[in-house]
C-alpha cells in the first residue's frame, strides 16, 4: 500500500511540495516516488493499478452542460482540466465535417465538445490508458454523441492493430484529419512527447489544423520550433492564443 505522509519525515522519507510518498515497507530503504510520478505511471499506464471509483459530475465543454463520469487513473479525474478550459475556450470552431481527433482523451471533455460542435464529423478519441477510453465512450453514450468513435494505442501513440475493449475500434492505417485538437502528455518527457505528437501531427490533411495547449512554463515557447524543424516547410506553426499560463500551439498543413 502506498502512504502518501503531510509531514516531514526523515530516513526513508523525502519531502517533495510538502507531500510524501513512500514505498510499501519491504521495498528498502530510500524507495521513495513523489505523487506526480505515480499519478503519472497511472494516467500514462495500458492499465492503471489505483482503485476504479466511478464519480459524475456536471462540466461545461465550449458553453454546453454535460454529465459525465470520471475515476481514480486518468488524467484529471476530479474536473476539466485548467489547459483543457483554456483549450476548449481559445480553440476556433471545428470543421462541421470530416474526421476530428482527440489526442490523448482522457476522460473525454474535448471528444465531447468536437462531438456536440460538430454532431456530422467523426471524433476520434485516442488514448493508451484503457480506462480512459471506457470513460470517453460511456461519457458519448450518456450525451448522444454517437459521433465518438474511440481508439488505444501503444505507448509510443500508435493504434492498435488488435483493440483491447469492445468500445474500442481500429482506425484505418491511411486515416486523415481535418481537425487535431489535444492537450498533450507533456509531463511524459520531451523525447516521447516528440514522438507522440509525430506520429499523429503528419495525418493532418491538406488545409487542416492542429491546436494543442501547453503550459508555458513546461515548455510551450520551445515546442514551436522544434515542431516547425521537424514538421517542415509543408507546415506553417505559431502561437495562436495565450490564456492563463498556457499556450495555444496552431500548426497548419498547406
Amino acid at each position: 500500500m502506498v502512504l502518501i505522509i503531510i509531514i516531514e519525515v526523515t530516513c526513508a522519507g523525502m519531502r517533495t511540495m510538502g507531500r510524501t510518498v513512500r514505498a510499501p515497507r519491504d521495498a528498502g530503504v530510500g524507495a521513495v516516488r513523489s505523487v506526480k510520478d505515480i499519478m503519472a505511471e497511472q494516467y500514462f499506464a495500458a492499465e492503471p493499478t489505483s482503485k476504479d471509483v466511478r464519480r459524475t459530475m456536471r462540466v461545461a465543454l465550449r458553453g454546453r452542460e454535460a454529465d459525465v463520469e470520471t475515476s481514480n487513473g486518468v488524467f484529471s479525474g476530479s474536473r476539466v482540466d485548467l489547459g483543457t478550459s483554456v483549450l476548449l475556450r481559445q480553440a476556433p470552431e471545428p470543421p462541421e465535417t470530416g474526421d476530428l481527433l482527440d489526442l490523448g482523451c482522457g476522460w473525454g471533455p474535448v471528444s465531447l465538445a468536437l462531438a456536440a460542435e460538430s454532431p456530422e464529423a467523426r471524433v476520434w478519441a485516442v488514448d493508451v490508458n484503457e480506462r480512459a477510453l471506457e470513460l470517453t465512450a460511456s461519457n458519448a453514450r450518456r450525451n448522444g454523441a454517437a459521433n465518438v468513435h474511440v481508439t488505444a494505442t501503444d505507448e509510443q501513440g500508435a493504434p492498435l492493430a488488435d483493440q483491447p475493449l469492445d468500445v474500442c475500434e481500429a482506425m484505418p492505417d491511411d486515416l486523415t484529419f481535418d481537425a487535431i485538437w489535444s492537450n498533450p502528455p507533456i509531463r511524459i518527457g520531451k523525447e516521447a512527447l516528440h514522438t507522440l505528437l509525430m506520429a499523429w501531427l503528419p495525418r493532418l490533411k491538406e488545409g487542416g489544423a492542429a491546436y494543442l495547449v501547453v503550459q508555458r512554463n513546461l515548455g510551450s515557447d520551445s515546442l514551436i520550433p522544434w515542431l516547425a524543424d521537424a514538421l517542415g516547410e509543408g507546415y506553417a506553426v505559431g502561437k495562436y492564443a495565450s490564456s492563463k499560463g498556457f499556450r495555444i500551439i496552431e500548426v497548419l498543413r498547406k
